[in-house]
């Protein structure tokens, strides 16, 4: 695909669409239930940046005349559309609104907690149900209970949005 990307022959329209058609769901595949870490994050946006690097291309300084490479700014402004991460943040909210409107009964919200050994050496791993709550935070909402909020879908759909809307820097 770099070859592709990287084509004079191609728009640039074109190759966003196939950046967001083909290579965005293969590296997004079951990202509903990652429970992803900062280190994670910024390999995520790293990736997403050189692929845009590599579709937008190198820009010509009008002052000087040197090619120089776009920077994480010109990036976003160029590319409209939100980071991979918020769309992960995203599909994490659509999902656990999912799973807190399944229910008990059918065994999904148990297994989402994980486990939280305090006796084992360092940092306590960061479960999903702990993204969650981040993710709530970042909205402005940590201080009310995701599974009560999920149980409204109007309400779910609008923090989806929200997260969606964030700007990460």
């Amino acid at each position: 695909m770099q070859n592709l990307l990287s084509s004079r022959l191609l728009s640039n329209n074109v190759k966003v669409k196939i950046y967001r058609t083909i290579i965005l769901p293969a590296v997004l595949c079951g990202c509903e239930t990652w429970s992803l870490t900062l280190r994670e994050d910024r390999k995520l946006r790293v990736f997403e940046n050189m692929v845009l690097r590599r579709i937008f291309g190198p820009r010509r300084d009008e002052v000087t005349g040197e090619w120089k490479r776009l920077h994480n700014e010109e990036l976003n402004d160029l590319y409209s559309s939100p980071n991979i991460v918020r769309v992960i943040k995203s599909r994490r909210m659509r999902w656990a609104g999912h799973v807190a409107r399944m229910g008990e009964e059918r065994g999904c919200i148990g297994p989402c907690w994980g486990n939280r050994r305090e006796g084992d050496l360092g940092r306590t791993r960061r479960r999903w149900v702990d993204n969650i709550w981040m993710d709530l935070q970042e909205v402005g909402c940590w201080y009310m209970d995701w599974i009560v909020l999920a149980q409204d879908r109007n309400i779910s759909r609008t923090l989806v949005s929200a997260v969606m809307n964030l700007r990460v820097p």
